[in-house]
């Protein structure tokens, strides 16, 4: 998945009960429900080890 402020790859951020997705280029990190429609498989597969992340 690419960020939308640089192009750079986003990757799955999980902290404490949150779970973001974050650009390892510029830091701007996104809500799931922000990027979900861009979803990828590979970044579906690696959401799916969580629960209820569309609501953090």
């Amino acid at each position: 998945m690419k960020c939308r402020n640089c192009s750079g790859k986003l990757e799955v951020h999980r902290m404490c009960r949150r779970v973001r997705m974050r650009c390892t280029s510029c830091g701007k990190e996104y809500q799931i429900h922000e990027v979900a429609a861009d979803l990828d498989p590979e970044t579906e597969k690696i959401l799916e080890r969580y629960t209820a992340i569309i609501y953090d």
